[in-house]
């Protein structure tokens, strides 16, 4: 499969989140619903994308930006696979089962943002003490010890 033959294939089976590729990179976007994720991961990883690189997240305020970066050697191409969840309930399926890279990498998200993924193994903070309150990454977090960042970045 080429990359113009996986962007039919996406196109096809999620017509409402056609995933635009720079032709420059062969690089693409798949942004999917909460409840689609592992489906369109699953998907991915049977379509030849058998390295999950990163797991990471953005918080837009509302919402957290769930990125995966997956890539395949096949095709010789990465593809971001993006889900947003909501801050009052942050929570999504974990993709441990289909790559166990993901482990470590939904800890840190986890730890950092509070966003629980449903399924992991063993759930638990991995970079800050287990009575650390709070999660750093979010914008909300406040802590006195911390030097507040200025508002122009």
């Amino acid at each position: 499969m080429n990359i113009e033959e996986l962007r039919e294939h996406l196109c096809s089976r999620y017509p409402l989140l056609c995933p635009l590729f720079s032709s420059e990179f062969g690089d693409g976007t798949l942004t999917v619903e909460p409840d689609d994720l592992h489906r369109a991961a699953g998907d991915m990883k049977e379509l030849g994308f058998s390295r999950l690189d990163v797991v990471t997240a953005l918080d837009r305020g509302e919402t957290f930006e769930l990125v995966y970066r997956l890539e395949s050697a096949e095709i010789r191409t990465g593809l971001s696979l993006r889900c947003s969840v909501p801050r009052d309930q942050p929570r999504i399926s974990s993709l441990f089962d289909l790559w166990p890279a993901a482990d470590w990498q939904e800890r840190e998200v986890y730890d950092l943002f509070g966003i629980e993924f449903e399924g992991h193994p063993d759930l638990r903070r991995i970079l800050l003490p287990d009575d650390w309150v709070g999660h750093l990454l979010r914008k909300d977090y406040v802590d006195d010890r911390v030097v507040k960042r200025p508002d122009y970045i």
